[in-house]
């Protein structure tokens, strides 16, 4: 990787974030948050308030958004720093690091490109819808896959793998990528992966050891508890079945579509990942795991950023077809909100599942080239997929 010019870049990237924050936050009224003024993050700084105060996490709600804490009392352990400043300061310095990790995960991916680079992908990586709304809304998942993607890239690292299990500490769906790492024959950092992740869950019990019996023994199968899961925002597998039955599916239809469609997407993924194409490999994990959760919101998606860059490297149109659909916002172009998604016909559940849709096309044209040709010659140095060899 050329580090020349990343330093200047990332002032310039972060201090704009910072800016940009700072002027988002001023112009949305508190009571208007709801509406996606940092709504999620407002609700983190209300759960690691929470711990502050030893209150119980998941009993009240945040008096900004009326929404209730849903994560695990580790992660809301982890939100505590957030609760000692002012909101606004809080806001700045929260998307000014969410756009770092954006475009580390862009560096990540494209290791041969310069900072600028980086910086201009950054740029045109805002315009995709995933990506905005985890910002307005304040959302932890470019963190996530920033941190995941450092396991998955390098797993043979000393270490690796402890951050897969903070990431399933923080959000329960990345234990998929332990499922791949052992797939790939990394079981030593699978096991520091589940490690990790214990070690979360007993932090839980140490700062919130009310607050984890109850997420542990009660909370954890409620999964409506965080939205209505017909909403079109709902892009996993269990919202695109609720849409088509008019109501919430049974667990065994679920488990019998998700089930194996994750499995496949995991061990898709390991193909690719074993042979040379790492990018591409967790990025199929990662659909794996939005696929298999029961919510999986569209700003969840923001995996569509290394994986539109890895499918660069083996077919732009491919690249291209996949950031359109992610820049679009397909799923709402049909009424939605308050179940009118339940009145949709067939024609609307085709744009009403777009990312769903887009990430089963994927697969499928992953297999079939799989199944046509080796990878070996065009996957390049295991580890080295980039977005510059494409132009080569």
């Amino acid at each position: 990787m050329r580090r020349r010019g990343y330093v200047p870049v990332l002032v310039v990237v972060v201090v704009a974030a910072v800016v940009a924050g700072a002027v988002a936050w001023a112009g949305v009224p508190p009571r208007l948050h709801l509406h996606g003024g940092f709504v999620d993050l407002s609700v983190y700084r209300y759960g690691g308030r929470l711990v502050l105060d030893g209150l119980p996490l998941y009993d009240t709600r945040d008096p900004a958004t009326n929404l209730r804490f849903t994560y695990p009392p580790f992660a809301a352990v982890l939100m505590t720093p957030l609760a000692l400043l002012p909101f606004w300061l809080v806001t700045a310095l929260w998307t000014a690091a969410s756009t770092a990790a954006l475009a580390g995960v862009i560096a990540l991916a494209g290791r041969s490109l310069t900072g600028w680079q980086v910086a201009l992908l950054t740029a045109g990586a805002l315009a995709l819808e995933p990506v905005w709304q985890n910002l307005t809304f304040g959302q932890i998942n470019l963190f996530l896959m920033a941190a995941l993607l450092v396991d998955l890239m390098r797993p043979e690292r000393r270490w690796s793998g402890v951050l897969v299990g903070i990431a399933a500490g923080v959000k329960l769906t990345p234990l998929v990528f332990v499922v791949l790492l052992v797939l790939i024959g990394r079981r030593a950092a699978a096991g520091r992966a589940l490690l990790a992740f214990a070690a979360t869950v007993a932090a839980g019990f140490v700062f919130a050891p009310g607050s984890a019996r109850a997420y542990w023994t009660e909370d954890l199968f409620t999964a409506g508890r965080v939205g209505p899961p017909e909403m079109a925002h709902n892009q996993s597998v269990f919202g695109a079945l609720a849409r088509l039955l008019d109501g919430v599916p049974p667990n065994l239809m679920w488990l019998a579509v998700a089930g194996p469609l994750a499995l496949a997407f995991v061990v898709l993924g390991a193909v690719r990942w074993r042979r040379g194409d790492r990018l591409l490999g967790a990025g199929l994990g990662a659909l794996a795991m939005l696929l298999a959760s029961p919510v999986s919101w569209s700003h969840h998606w923001v995996w569509a950023v290394p994986v539109g860059l890895a499918l660069w490297t083996c077919s732009r149109t491919a690249s291209v077809l996949w950031f359109a659909v992610f820049a679009s916002r397909l799923f709402v172009w049909q009424p939605w909100g308050q179940r009118r998604e339940y009145g949709w016909d067939p024609v609307e559940h085709v744009p009403g599942n777009a990312y769903l849709l887009a990430a089963l096309a994927l697969g499928v044209w992953a297999a079939l080239r799989l199944r046509r040709h080796s990878l070996s010659g065009a996957a390049g140095p295991s580890g080295s997929t980039t977005v510059s060899r494409a132009r080569r």
